[in-house]
């Protein structure tokens, strides 16, 4: 089993683990990772969806106690969880460590039976997080199945309980059997002859090539692709030093990282001596900053060598010696920490500094600058994103990191990715901001799987022990297109190398499920895919709902130019229901409601209505 793919929402920039998780949008989350859990499970391999639920900041994570309403546990929270059960059915979900509302998630009943299994029809087993939760009899109780790993004190724990008649054969028995069930059709019973020889050459394709599929074209005023040939002029510590993942559980011991400067070198670029040579001579400078963390303390520290500074006869002596510069700016977080604003969420002074040098100098030489955004989080864009010619968020693309980005870079792929989260002029603007842990406090090793650790009330700090989710169900672009707030780079941006047509917008009802068509046609001169987005609106609502929520996405396949591609999106009706926290049930508002076609969540495309 792998224990993974996370469903947390990303409710706010600074949560350390954001890597690990899909988006802000429940949709996105829920398809994604249903689609994830498909795929790795067809090939006889368990899941274990993370972590069950609300378990939004890494502050104080073991205790913190969530208060949430019940319309945005449901239709945020939740649903991401919800559409994944009810789409892959997975092996098995993990519960998190956090309270909601009170209760610790592992020993909540109405999560765990009611809602989980009763209302959603899960039928895998549920687990702990490690060390997770506080009152072993109760997790069994609630329909937490297995304890992860298990200790003398939960053992003796349970026998306890069970003497004293707290804890029935009956809730044992289902609790072992769902652990039975679980082993009983594992490959392992199946007499598996399992393999010690994978493909390691297939595995890196897949992933260079999925790195490559996600990765996010920002901004280009008529720089990318760049020419294969040209001299390119690596500009940052990240260049070199490519981070191919984020730090904590969620991070994979790779066997190596291609860095951008050997993915560049693979396909035909050449990579200015002088520029590496600088880089070079810092690092033997700063020799010890440049020891990579191994083993627990790679968990807790993310590796984070100092910012080359460049001097001006430097800068400029690689400007009229390259053809083009390549910026990149590289962030690192994971499990036991959050972020924090100021040289994380915001750029260093050295980065600011080197970003204007970079541009003063190339362009006084007429020549482009490009920046590579190694990033597994949102940062500030919105002071520095005109400087550049160009922007390439890259995100953290494991060992072939390198070889993902050059091959963007050169062409040979064309950007297809879209921004699942909403990226802010100010990261005060979100919602979630005043409620949201702002000091990075960060987990030690010793306390990093403590849970049950109850501090006083009168000691009790707002947003490390309790955190209020009081903006509701306004989450990322939800509460900025609600309040018209400007963003640098909205939800579901993303640019490509060539340009698209949406040919019709049809809508159809049949069977409670609304059906979408309508025809993408590619009217540039590169081959390329397009991403659809369906977002809903409800015109004159009487209830208070976001502006538009999306509910349908699909790619493209490749197409050449002038080539189409028919897209039929459905919609079930019942997922334009909101909670009516009143009958404390779903709800549709009857009327009229606004189907919105569109390239990001700021860019809409065409629209058409239907009475419901």
């Amino acid at each position: 089993m792998i224990l993974g793919p996370g469903a947390n929402i990303q409710r706010h920039p600074f949560n350390g683990r954001n890597f690990e998780y899909f988006s802000e949008d429940p949709v996105l989350t829920g398809a994604m990772g249903a689609a994830i859990v498909n795929g790795i499970e067809r090939n006889g391999v368990g899941t274990s969806v993370k972590h069950f639920v609300a378990n939004n900041q890494e502050t104080n994570r073991n205790n913190n106690n969530v208060i949430v309403s019940e319309r945005a546990l449901r239709e945020i929270y939740l649903k991401g969880f919800e559409i994944i059960v009810k789409k892959s059915q997975p092996w098995s979900i993990m519960t998190s460590y956090n309270k909601v509302n009170g209760i610790y998630t592992s020993e909540d009943k109405r999560l765990l039976t009611d809602i989980l299994r009763d209302d959603w029809g899960f039928e895998g087993l549920v687990m702990t997080d490690w060390f997770g939760g506080y009152d072993t009899p109760a997790q069994i109780s609630a329909g937490n199945d297995l304890i992860e790993p298990g200790t003398k004190f939960q053992w003796d724990a349970l026998k306890e309980a069970h003497e004293k008649g707290a804890l029935t054969n009956e809730q044992i028995d289902t609790a072992v059997g769902r652990i039975l069930k679980l082993v009983l059709e594992s490959r392992k019973m199946q007499d598996y002859q399992y393999s010690n020889n994978p493909d390691l050459k297939a595995h890196a394709t897949i992933t260079k090539e999925s790195a490559a599929e996600g990765m996010v074209l920002l901004k280009n005023e008529n720089t990318l692709p760049v020419n294969q040939g040209a001299k390119v002029a690596l500009i940052g510590v990240n260049s070199y030093e490519f981070i191919a993942g984020g730090t904590g559980s969620g991070d994979v011991n790779e066997a190596y990282t291609v860095s951008l400067e050997e993915g560049l070198q693979n396909q035909d670029f050449t990579v200015s001596p002088q520029a590496a040579a600088l880089f070079q001579s810092h690092k033997n400078a700063n020799a010890n900053s440049f020891v990579k963390p191994e083993g627990m303390d790679a968990m807790f520290t993310p590796y984070n060598p100092p910012q080359i500074k460049y001097t001006e006869e430097e800068m400029n002596t690689l400007a009229t010696s390259a053809d083009v510069a390549m910026v990149t700016i590289g962030r690192n977080s994971g499990e036991g920490g959050d972020r924090v604003e100021k040289n994380d969420f915001l750029l260093t002074d050295e980065e600011q500094k080197m970003l204007q040098q970079t541009v003063d100098a190339f362009h006084n030489n007429g020549k482009k600058v490009i920046v590579v955004l190694n990033i597994g989080g949102v940062i500030e864009t919105n002071s520095w994103k005109k400087l550049p010619d160009a922007i390439l968020l890259a995100w953290q693309g494991g060992q072939e990191g390198g070889n993902s980005v050059a091959s963007i870079l050169s062409g040979t792929v064309n950007p297809s990715g879209r921004l699942p989260m909403t990226f802010p002029v100010n990261v005060s603007d979100h919602a979630s901001h005043k409620n949201f842990p702002l000091d990075g406090s960060s987990l030690g090793a010793f306390d990093f799987f403590q849970s049950g650790k109850e501090v006083p009330k009168a000691e009790q700090q707002r947003n490390v022990d309790n955190t209020y989710y009081e903006e509701g169900i306004y989450v990322g672009y939800r509460h900025f297109d609600k309040t018209n707030i400007p963003v640098s780079f909205p939800f579901g941006h993303g640019l490509s190398y060539t340009q698209f047509d949406f040919e019709g917008l049809d809508l159809t009802v049949e069977n409670d499920t609304i059906l979408i068509a309508t025809i993408i046609k590619n009217v540039g001169a590169t081959i390329g895919k397009e991403v659809v987005q369906v977002y809903v609106s409800k015109p004159n609502t009487t209830i208070d709902r976001p502006v538009q929520v999306l509910k349908a996405f699909a790619k493209t396949q490749s197409l050449e130019p002038e080539q189409t591609e028919a897209i039929l999106l459905k919609i079930p009706i019942a997922d334009l229901r909101y909670w009516d926290e009143k009958k404390k049930d779903w709800a549709l508002e009857k009327g009229l409601y606004e189907l919105r076609l569109g390239a990001s969540s700021r860019n809409i495309i065409e629209k058409v209505q239907v009475e419901l």
